[in-house]
């Protein structure tokens, strides 16, 4: 029989987490990150398997992990700046009036990531030298949880982000108070990661 000891295994830390205590970052849209009012932690889950026996079926851990969508509410700005950011990055991907938008999305960042417009074909879906992890086509975002006194407490960067939806924007004359317009978009990625700090400068990745 296993003993614990309950009281070795009691939390050090009691304050609970603020929902109001968020910095969210994202490379490709600096205009969009200063006017983010709400972004999620997604969710995830494991697939089960059943290993049948004469008895009871067995359940076991299955090895296909999947993460759902990472949102994000923002506020719009007067010139609708930062709406067009993502825009234009849903519009580069779709490439709805031929591949030359498409290669215009790979170029609009090769001063960051010169390598993105030769490794990747100038076609959409057709993949030259292996898809690339970020460059003009992805890119990766953070989320900085904050304690009650602004300090940061942990991180959740996630890779590969790429958007996938933009909610329409309503403007109607009828309204007593004015409701300033938000938008939300919808964001893929590969995998989120946990950093938590661990002090200035430095911080420690936990795989979970």
């Amino acid at each position: 029989m296993t003993v614990t000891n309950s009281y070795s295994r009691q939390p050090t830390k009691l304050d609970y987490a603020s929902p109001t205590q968020f910095k969210f970052s994202i490379i490709k849209l600096p205009k969009v990150e200063y006017f983010c009012t709400a972004v999620n932690i997604p969710g995830c889950s494991l697939t089960s398997l059943v290993q049948p026996t004469p008895f009871k079926d067995r359940p076991l851990p299955g090895n296909d992990l999947s993460y759902e969508d990472l949102v994000m509410t923002f506020m719009i700005d007067e010139n609708l700046e930062n709406y067009q950011e993502i825009h234009n990055w849903l519009r580069g991907l779709g490439a709805p009036d031929g591949y030359a938008e498409f290669l215009a999305l790979q170029q609009a960042g090769n001063d960051r990531f010169p390598g993105s417009v030769n490794a990747v074909s100038s076609e959409p879906g057709k993949v030259k030298y292996g898809a690339p992890t970020e460059g003009a086509i992805y890119s990766d975002a953070t989320l900085t949880v904050l304690s009650s006194k602004n300090n940061p407490v942990a991180e959740l960067r996630f890779l590969g982000v790429y958007p996938v939806g933009l909610s329409g924007l309503n403007y109607a004359q009828q309204e007593n108070d004015i409701q300033y317009l938000t938008a939300s978009v919808t964001f893929k990625y590969d995998r989120y990661d946990f950093a938590t700090a661990v002090g200035a400068g430095t911080t420690t990745i936990t795989h979970t």
